[in-house]
């Protein structure tokens, strides 16, 4: 990897080497997304591309369900769904490395902007941070590898595989196992290309890694009639097609990311960094497994009815939730420039206009599901019962949409500008809250209690979030750090920033 400190414009080189122009104006122009754009402009840039790779990839486990499904085999297509908790906690593994990471690394682009700014210290660093983001992602896949083969089994028993499904599950868990290395690495270096700002080659990796998915899927499992083995395969070289992808592209493009072995850093201030920014990520997706299980052991009690009015309204308001995670997922790289540039006007306008972008996302869609909800639910059933439990359950969701829209942006601030205690009490006050509430709502209010606890938990959190932001912003008022070492713990307030430049030594 290069290491080439800004420069206003790349001269050619003695001896007739060819400057990389190409590779220089790109870059600039990335980043500039990210230091001088107009918010607007860049929350479009940053933020659609986001929510596009988001639903590709929605589509294509559709699709796979589908290829899966053509092979009239009931436990085989129970398997993926069985499996969805385990490949879910191995892709949250990547996003603590690349979270943690990517956010680092920005924040240290952003530092360049300082005029004092040490700009080769800096680059070191990331150098530092970049390749630790990527090869430690790599040892620990290659541990849960190594876990996941030996205890591939009792994983299935595990997720509630039983009978017929119980071999399948296991089979496609082991596949799953192998390729971990590969699906982590490939979240790491994701994360590490939007940190440059380059949200459409992030975009471009994830359709690349789906078209591949899609073809593997069919040699593998249709050709091959390795059944959910060959699932597990296709998704394992895929992420490898889009590992490959990531780091011919950082390779080329980056003018600052190093993915070289040498420089893996693991001095106790960039471990402590990356992983205290990315563990929310990873218990985030702990909880999420978690509440899952628990609503749908609580809702089973009511029927298959309501079981399956559920998975109607949840696909229904996935939309709305994507758009919203495009935007907060989208949006991380520009804060967390702002903050590494001490850019407080442009932090602020950054939150503002993400906050505006998700109240108007859910607004305008929860308004047209709402006014034909019951058109849209004659779309996926004609059973009197699920169509009636579906429209108070659709009702709830898009009212919950809107609070976890909020919530995940607030977690965003804090991942973005190294608030690692406050990311992660929000990423675990959502598991913590859900479990009593669903419980509590199921045995005062019956079927009502179920449907509305997500929500009353979603505004829960919320109010949980603002008060961390209203409590974190006094506190720095009061007492800003004046340490190096002191980590950031507040929203909008820059002097935090103040560790980036010493950090990069």
């Amino acid at each position: 990897m290069t290491d080439t400190a800004p420069a206003p414009a790349p001269a050619p080189e003695a001896g007739g080497a060819t400057a990389p122009d190409p590779t220089s104006a790109a870059a600039a122009k990335d980043r500039a997304y990210l230091a001088t754009t107009p918010i607007w402009r860049s929350l479009v840039h940053l933020c659609i591309p986001m929510i596009a790779g988001l639903s590709v990839g929605s589509v294509y486990n559709i699709i796979n369900g589908a290829f899966i499904g053509s092979l009239g085999s009931t436990p085989m297509l129970a398997a993926i769904t069985l499996s969805l908790p385990v490949f879910a906690l191995v892709m949250a593994i990547g996003n603590m490395f690349g979270v943690g990471g990517g956010t680092y690394a920005t924040r240290l682009l952003g530092s360049l902007e300082e005029p004092d700014a040490d700009h080769a210290a800096v680059h070191a660093r990331i150098r530092q941070v970049s390749a630790f983001t990527l090869w430690g992602g790599v040892a620990a896949g290659i541990l849960v590898a190594v876990l996941g083969l030996v205890f591939a089994t009792p994983l299935a028993l595990a997720v509630g595989a039983s009978g017929a499904a119980l071999a399948p599950t296991s089979a496609y868990i082991g596949a799953l196992a192998v390729f971990a290395p590969a699906v982590i690495a490939a979240l790491a270096l994701e994360q590490l290309v939007r940190a440059q700002g380059a949200a459409l080659s992030s975009m471009t990796g994830i359709i690349i890694s789906t078209v591949a998915n899609l073809v593997f899927d069919v040699v593998f499992i249709l050709l091959l009639g390795l059944g959910v083995l060959g699932a597990g395969i296709a998704v394992g070289l895929a992420n490898l097609v889009m590992v490959g992808y990531y780091a011919w592209w950082l390779g080329r493009r980056s003018t600052t990311v190093s993915l070289a072995p040498a420089d893996v850093s693991l001095d106790r201030d960039l471990v402590r960094t990356v992983f205290g920014v990315g563990v929310s990520e990873l218990l985030m997706a702990a909880f999420l497994v978690v509440t899952t299980l628990v609503m749908n052991w609580v809702a089973v009690a009511y029927g298959d009815a309501l079981l399956a009015a559920m998975g109607v309204a949840l696909r229904v308001s996935q939309l709305s939730e994507m758009i919203c995670m495009g935007v907060f997922m989208g949006v991380i790289p520009l804060l967390a420039f702002a903050f590494g540039a001490r850019d407080r006007a442009r932090l602020g306008a950054a939150i503002r206009g993400a906050a505006l972008a998700i109240a108007g996302a859910v607004a305008i869609f929860s308004t047209i599901v709402f006014l034909f909800r019951d058109e849209v639910f004659a779309l996926f059933s004609s059973d009197p019962a699920v169509v009636e439990d579906g429209t108070r359950i659709l009702t709830a969701m898009l009212v919950a949409t809107l609070f976890n829209g909020f919530t995940g942006l607030v977690i965003a601030v804090f991942q973005a500008t190294e608030q690692m205690r406050n990311a992660t009490i929000m990423s675990i006050a959502q598991g913590v809250l859900f479990i009593p509430i669903v419980l509590g709502g199921s045995a005062l209010f019956g079927l009502t209690g179920v449907i509305w606890a997500m929500t009353a938990t979603e505004l829960l959190v919320f109010l949980l979030a603002l008060a961390l932001v209203i409590a974190s912003r006094r506190a720095l008022e009061a007492a800003p750090p004046t340490t190096a070492d002191e980590p950031a713990e507040g929203i909008g307030t820059l002097d935090a920033g103040d560790d980036v430049p010493a950090r990069a030594s």
